[in-house]
Order: structure tokens, then C-alpha cells, then sequence
């Protein structure tokens, strides 16, 4: 049995096959999911699970280098981009390295979520819960 904290079998088997720059993006119940990347759907009722909730069981196992973030975030939902921002700064501090976090506008950022290995879908229902992170490497 995996050791780690994080037990879901889809989400630690894409981690495991990130190199270095590949993205993986945790959307909200509402972004959509192109085609290309696999769709891990955790969504079960609206809130549940929340976007902050799926975001600190990724970064526990993921190497993070960078995030992207939609713009509109900072007008429209500032309370969890500062929750957002709260995270990657500890999550920065617990790597030793530091995560470039750039802004786009969601329309910009919908396109960018194609290349993604897998689109992780959230319960979240609060405007522009969304983030691409950018994988890192540990050595």
C-alpha cells in the first residue's frame, strides 16, 4: 500500500508520470474540459470537494515549479486567490525553491489547460477556481 498521503489511485498515478515543465490543472466545477487531457472528475456535490481541499492533496506529492492563474481571480474571488497565494508560498518554503506565479485571462487559460496531462475537476462552485501547476524537479 502506497505510504504517501495522498490515496487516490488516478491523480498519484498522473504525478507519478510528470517530467520536469509538464502541467496539471485543478479546475472548479464549472471550467471546461477539452478533450485532450485526461479528466479526473472528483466533483460529488457543489463544494465538495473544494478547490483549496483538492489543491494541498496535489502539492503534498507533486514538485511544483510554477502557476498559472486566471486574472479575473483577483476582482471576482480575492479571499481564495489569497488562500491560493497562502499555499504556494508555504508549499515554495517546504520545497526550497521558489514558484513563479504568473496571470492570464481565463479565456487565455482555458486554452492553455489542452496541454495539460490531466484536468482534476474540484466541487469548488466560487468564480475562477482554477490553477495550472507546473511540474518542478527534486534534485
Amino acid at each position: 500500500m502506497k505510504k504517501g498521503r495522498l490515496i487516490n489511485a488516478e491523480i498519484s498515478y498522473v504525478i507519478a508520470r510528470l517530467g520536469h515543465t509538464d502541467t496539471l490543472t485543478i479546475a472548479d466545477a464549472g471550467l471546461p474540459i477539452p478533450a485532450g487531457p485526461q479528466r479526473i472528475d472528483l466533483a460529488l456535490t457543489p463544494g465538495t470537494p473544494d478547490f483549496m481541499q483538492v489543491v494541498e492533496a496535489v502539492t503534498l506529492e507533486m514538485q511544483v515549479e510554477s502557476a498559472l492563474i486566471a486574472e479575473e481571480i483577483k476582482q471576482h474571488n480575492p479571499q481564495l486567490h489569497s488562500q491560493l497565494i497562502a499555499v504556494l508560498e508555504a508549499l515554495q518554503q517546504h520545497q526550497g525553491n521558489t514558484i513563479a506565479v504568473s496571470y492570464t485571462s481565463h479565456e487565455q487559460f482555458k486554452q492553455q489547460t489542452q496541454r495539460s496531462q490531466a484536468v482534476i475537476r474540484s466541487g469548488e462552485c466560487s468564480p475562477f477556481a482554477n490553477v495550472i501547476l507546473s511540474a518542478g524537479v527534486t534534485f
